[in-house]
């Protein structure tokens, strides 16, 4: 596993709010990954997340707009918590460090993993920010997004929007239906270049939680599979936001708590540890 961050790379996150790590995996530790990510998915059964029972595919009469949302990927949340395999390839302090580095914090804490999978034909994953989603507020959060495929300009590679990080904000605009809805939230970027990021199976990315991103649709008969997952800086607290926190941990909080519950966002990596 290709695990080094380099000063250069740092400071090219930090400027541009992504960063594309080619090779993470080799051949044998990719193989690893996509046989631990089809095993948690057969164990899931289509449940997209763990204490809940929404499936994929199911329409839940609120969003006019199921049908095509449900060709955007199938989205199955926080395998780790479901598979062992995935759990250790998850909490992987070496990957937790990676995130640290980039996003020079600490400490980190995983937020929730996920499993995306663009079917053939699948529709565009519309330009969207992240971290408004979440349960906590932090400019420094971030992901990583592994290609277990091949992903490629014509199935499905993401795009980013670079320094976009630098001034967006918590106010969420949603993923909507059309590719430009953000830009009513954001005008300043309407104009802004964005930089595809093909990858090959087994690179990696990074890209800051408030980088604006989406994804082309997959104009192939194949499928573009990614494993990815959230980072949260430790010592962040609850902004009242439920997001994948199940109901009973939401019993037990309230806004401005510490969100440090081990079973749900457990600490990978701590410059103290």
């Amino acid at each position: 596993m290709n695990t080094t961050i380099t000063p250069a790379q740092i400071a090219y996150y930090q400027q541009n709010g992504y960063l594309v790590i080619d090779d993470f995996l080799d051949r044998s530790e990719l193989e690893y990954w996509r046989a631990a990510v089809e095993e948690a998915l057969a164990e899931r059964n289509g449940q997209k997340m763990p204490g809940k029972e929404g499936k994929i595919g199911d329409d839940d009469g609120i969003n006019k707009d199921a049908e095509y949302y449900g060709k955007v990927f199938d989205q199955l949340i926080n395998l780790w918590q479901t598979n062992e395999k995935m759990k250790d390839l998850m909490c992987d302090a070496r990957i937790g460090e990676m995130a640290a580095k980039l996003a020079e914090v600490d400490g980190i804490r995983i937020w929730h993993d996920q499993a995306l999978i663009k079917k053939p034909w699948a529709n565009p994953t519309s330009w969207h920010l992240d971290t408004p989603f979440w349960s906590f507020s932090d400019r420094r959060a971030l992901s990583i997004w592994v290609a277990l495929d091949d992903a490629t300009l014509e199935n499905g590679c993401l795009f980013f929007i670079p320094g976009s990080h630098r001034e967006t904000t918590f106010e969420n605009p949603g993923i909507g239906k059309n590719m430009d809805a953000i830009f009513t939230f954001y005008p300043s970027f309407v104009k802004s270049k964005s930089v595809a990021a093909p990858m090959r199976a087994g690179s990696c990315s990074f890209h800051n939680g408030l980088t604006i991103h989406g994804a082309h649709a997959n104009m192939t008969s194949g499928v573009r599979r990614a494993m990815t997952c959230a980072y949260m800086p430790n010592g962040n607290v609850y902004n009242g936001i439920p997001n994948i926190l199940p109901q009973d941990y939401l019993d037990k909080i309230k806004e401005g708590d510490l969100l440090d519950n081990e079973d749900q966002n457990p600490l990978i990596f701590s410059t103290g540890s």
